[in-house]
């Protein structure tokens, strides 16, 4: 059950319509993991820290995707700063268990993904900063128990 989260200093109208569910398959795909079960959210901050709005443009009611299993989340309008400059910026946090979790691997994906942001949010490379998180299964509860046990 992997975990996305992308924080960006962009404005909302910066992500085309359907960017979570293309950022979800793409993720899916870097990672070998199946894409069958998304919960994807769209927050939004217009700025003002501490406040955030589901804007009405993902299916589901005040913008969530709610189908248990993946776990995606996006906020924009972040302040945030890479490299000492606050022009626009990605940071993006993957953890999963069993795919993150040595250097090859995260080699790969973040060729992956790198590609689909850049092309997507039309940012740089230098503009963008993924951290991969490995996971073990007794770190994820879920039904009532941890993946251990199911």
């Amino acid at each position: 059950m992997p975990f996305i989260e992308l924080q960006s200093n962009l404005p909302a109208s910066s992500f085309p319509e359907d960017f979570v569910g293309r950022l979800s398959s793409c993720a899916a795909a870097a990672l070998g993991k199946p894409e069958d079960r998304i919960k994807a959210s769209f927050h939004h901050s217009n700025g003002r820290r501490g406040s955030s709005h589901l804007p009405d443009v993902h299916h589901g009611p005040r913008g969530v995707v709610t189908v248990v299993g993946w776990k995606v989340f996006i906020h924009v309008w972040v302040q945030m700063l890479i490299g000492g400059s606050c022009s626009p910026c990605v940071m993006l946090s993957v953890s999963a268990i069993g795919v993150t979790d040595t250097a090859d691997k995260n080699k790969e994906h973040s060729a992956k993904i790198f590609e689909f942001l850049t092309k997507e949010l039309h940012l740089t490379e230098d503009r963008i900063v993924i951290q991969f998180h490995a996971l073990q299964p007794h770190q994820v509860g879920k039904k009532g128990t941890v993946m251990s046990f199911l």
